[in-house]
């Protein structure tokens, strides 16, 4: 179906938003071919099998190992405000019990910082970046700048995950390697994928 009308373009324009950046949006990729109406905004909103995969499993084993009087895991593209008009989606965030309570029956994004915040590729529209790197590190640095503890990336072509912290050299190794996911929690991402326990 094609777009006919500027209020259908403004419209869609506004439901492919998946992120803002200082108050500039960043569409979801493929979002120029729902605007042409050669797709249908759920094409372009999706995840990857692998993607999907990789994120149910981190839950699965945070569910079962995180220790839930002070953690509370949020996840599916949590919608984080981390300064005025700008928010990030996060695949997976792990908070700190009391600071997150007090958010979680509201019908909003969640504005305090995770302690931990877990990616897994990503479904931005990176035209206005060099590459996904470039994308990757401007994200990482901004959920830093607002209190995150810990951002971690899987980038499932190269087999990569990628650890930066605060303060600290960032880290990026091939997901067979051991890492921590929070304070007490070390995984391999090869072996999880793989059922090992």
């Amino acid at each position: 179906m094609a777009v006919r009308t500027k209020e259908d373009k403004k419209r869609l324009l506004k439901l492919l938003v998946y992120e803002k950046v200082n108050g500039k949006p960043i569409y979801y990729r493929g979002y120029r071919e729902v605007l042409a109406g050669r797709l249908p905004p759920e094409a372009v909103m999706g995840s990857s099998g692998i993607q999907s995969y990789i994120i149910v499993l981190l839950l699965e084993y945070l569910l079962k190992t995180l220790d839930k009087s002070k953690y509370i895991l949020l996840g599916h593209e949590l919608g984080f405000i981390y300064k005025k008009g700008s928010w990030r989606n996060l695949d997976i965030a792990i908070f700190e019990r009391e600071k997150v309570e007090p958010y979680l029956t509201q019908d909003r994004f969640v504005p305090v910082a995770p302690k931990v915040a877990i990616e897994v590729d990503t479904k931005a529209d990176l035209s206005r970046y060099g590459s996904v790197e470039d994308y990757s590190y401007e994200k990482s640095q901004d959920l830093l700048d607002a209190g995150v503890e810990r951002v971690i990336w899987i980038f499932t072509k190269p087999k990569k995950v990628m650890i930066a912290q605060k303060g600290q050299k960032w880290i990026v190794q091939n997901w067979d390697e051991e890492f921590e996911l929070i304070e007490g929690l070390r995984i391999n991402l090869a072996e999880l994928l793989s059922g090992v326990k």
